[in-house]
């Protein structure tokens, strides 16, 4: 049995290999021709001075000027940039010459004497100038301060060597760009983005603040640092400055070993550099030296002027952001007609890229559903966006509820909806129209839920959460209060940070554990205690997120905290009608019997909300053990459990 194998796919190979040899005995003939070291059997390990006149002949003209007239134009451009004397121009020529024409590889081995050593080194770069070696100013143009080594342009190599035998690179990126090659080095790959902006600040003092920025860009290399309060506050404003400024831009979210490769493709493209870190230190000691480039560093840290060691940055503060106008959420959204955009974009603090990050999201999650945008689709995004630490000592609370959840009297369901819309309006009525209190007061909502347990009030936030699309955190007082003293500042001032940057309801249940009276100190330990609630003041003040604040007994709030809180909402225990309401709701998706008489439970069982939930729960394991519907005396039973469970004597058993 013979095997077939068909050479058709090799067929193709072999006819390219065939021609490739064909062009390679045409180049050894080309070459060889004239060339007197052809058949010297010792060619390529020294050179005889006929060999090098072949070397220096008359080469034929280029095939491509439009190469060269590229190359010279872009040196000319880099050269008057980075204001390189002619010196330094012609050094760098003569460094990066064997990588544009090999030929230059043999005559740099002869002219320093040994055929091993085929780049410049400093002596023949200054002879080849015609400048004498022993000048102080011409061997300073290679120490590491000088103008091309410190810009990155050029690499002297073995220091062990004497000085002007060292020898000279020029870096593959810069000759890269210097033949037109715009891609950026490769180990920036991954680091470098071009931030987006949708140009509309929001505020007339962010407008004014970006148009001052870019002037002081637009008049000179600026070394800034940008200290934003919320996450991306700094990047929108420095890339609409520099837009501003019709100067491009480099963002860098790598490392800082880095920065030395970023600033020199910063100036390979006469563009800025833009980092956003959380620790900047490093990031700022490596570009304080970058006086020819424009760097900017946004960061939520404070600026020390120990981070730097050649020049202090341009420290500014960056102005809160408000919530991004409508117009630049309808510039970068599909049709909305199928809901209120402006309702549904003012709780968020969102510009810039996480805008246009959002507004991709939801587009992307409302194709997944197969259905138009909807408001839903765009709240879902923007959360997305608030990538928060909160959950270290908070815990994370999706709300799946709304207003036809709360059974509550008239007055607290009016006290919460002005709630919701203090929270949507803050930046127009305390920014807009100024009617913010001053003093370093923040633009935060505060509000007070009181009242007995299982009134109400951890669905009551829950429902304002909801009702502004936002997340609920609520806050772990066992990972905040400490016995060091301290430590509960120390947590409480991460959780407020945070809370700052993020858009996000914060929840502090029962918080009369932190927010308690302060009393007369007798002891160490009442004046630790009244330390805490002074600074919880202060911060509650600065506060730029919304915060809500519950307790079983309003007394037990320190008056000083109840100053500072908007609205402080009472949660009464319901009362015969309300009771009877809270269990027709409580049964609305429960199977049961039907024309069950629930006016005697509302009548005999004096319970909470959250005690009537349970006891509908109760009632319902009952009905799922029998297979049946739930039964009138199901829910008696469950109404009598939590009677027990409270320690009450239950009705009808005296």
């Amino acid at each position: 049995m013979t095997l077939d194998v068909s050479l058709t796919p090799v067929a193709p190979l072999l006819a390219r290999l065939s021609g490739l040899r064909d062009r390679a005995a045409a180049l050894v003939a080309h070459r060889s021709a004239g060339d007197p070291t052809a058949t010297d059997p010792l060619r390529g390990l020294y050179l005889s001075e006929e060999a090098v006149r072949y070397f220096l002949r008359p080469e034929t003209p280029t095939e491509l000027p439009s190469l060269e007239e590229d190359f010279a134009d872009r040196l000319a451009e880099l050269a008057g940039r980075l204001r390189l004397t002619p010196l330094d121009t012609t050094i760098l020529l003569i460094a990066l010459a064997p990588d544009l024409d090999r030929t230059f590889e043999p005559l740099y081995g002869y002219l320093n004497d040994d055929v091993g050593r085929r780049r410049a080194t400093i002596a023949l770069a200054l002879d080849l100038y015609g400048i004498p070696a022993h000048l102080a100013q011409a061997r300073a143009r290679f120490h590491p301060t000088a103008p091309l080594t410190a810009l990155g342009l050029l690499i002297v190599e073995e220091p062990e060597r004497p000085f002007l035998s060292r020898s000279l690179r020029v870096p593959d990126r810069v000759l890269s760009h210097l033949l037109g090659d715009d891609t950026p080095d490769p180990v920036l790959a991954g680091h470098l983005r071009a931030p987006s902006y949708d140009g509309e600040t929001g505020a007339e003092e962010d407008e004014e603040f970006v148009r001052r920025l870019a002037g002081r860009i637009a008049a000179g290399p600026l070394f800034g640092y940008l200290r934003e309060r919320r996450e991306g506050e700094g990047l929108g404003c420095a890339t609409a400055a520099l837009r501003l400024a019709g100067v491009e831009v480099l963002h860098y979210t790598g490392p800082e070993e880095h920065v030395a490769e970023v600033l020199r493709e910063a100036r390979l493209g006469g563009r800025a550099v833009l980092v956003d870190v959380a620790q900047p230190r490093e990031f700022a000691r490596k570009l304080s030296g970058s006086g020819d480039v424009t760097a900017l560093i946004t960061s939520p840290r404070p600026y020390d002027p120990q981070w730097c060691e050649h020049r202090d940055p341009l420290v500014l503060e960056v102005p809160s952001r408000r919530g991004a106008p409508v117009d630049a959420w309808a510039a970068v959204l599909p049709d909305t007609s199928g809901f209120d955009l402006a309702a549904t974009v003012a709780p968020y603090h969102l510009g810039g890229d996480g805008l246009a990050r959002a507004a991709r999201a939801a587009q992307a999650l409302a194709a997944f559903d197969g259905t138009p945008l909807t408001a839903a689709h765009l709240r879902l995004a923007a959360r997305q966006q608030s990538a928060s630490g909160l959950e270290q000592h908070a815990r994370r609370i999706r709300p799946a509820v709304d207003w036809r959840d709360l059974v509550l009297p008239e007055r607290p369901l009016t006290e919460l909806r002005e709630l919701a819309l203090r929270a949507r309006h803050r930046d127009r009525v305390l920014g807009d129209w100024r009617l913010s209190a001053g003093g370093g007061r923040g633009r935060g909502v505060l509000g007070l839920f009181a009242g007995e347990s299982g009134t109400g009030k951890t669905l009551s936030a829950e429902v304002v959460a909801a009702e502004l699309g936002l997340d609920l955190y609520v806050v772990q007082l066992s990972s905040v209060v400490d016995k060091y003293v301290g430590e509960t500042e120390k947590n409480l001032e991460r959780i407020f940070t945070e809370a700052d940057r993020t858009d996000a309801v914060l929840l502090f249940d029962e918080a009369d554990a932190v927010f308690g009276k302060r009393s007369e100190v007798k002891d160490a330990h009442d004046r630790y205690a009244n330390l805490e609630s002074a600074y919880l003041l202060q911060r509650l003040e600065a506060f730029d997120g919304i915060a809500l604040l519950t307790t079983n007994l309003r007394a037990n709030i320190d008056e000083a905290f109840t100053r500072r809180l908007d609205l402080v909402i009472d949660f009464p225990f319901p009362d015969e009608e309300q009771r009877l309401a809270l269990w027709r709701h409580g049964l609305v998706h429960v199977p049961s019997e039907p024309d069950i008489e629930l006016g005697p439970l509302a009548r005999d069982f004096e319970l909470s909300g959250g005690a009537i939930r349970s006891a509908v729960v109760t009632a319902a394991y009952f009905a799922a053990g029998c297979g049946e519907p739930v039964t009138a005396a199901n829910l008696l039973e469950g109404a009598r459990r939590e009677y027990r469970k409270a320690g009450r004597l239950v009705p009808g058993t005296w």
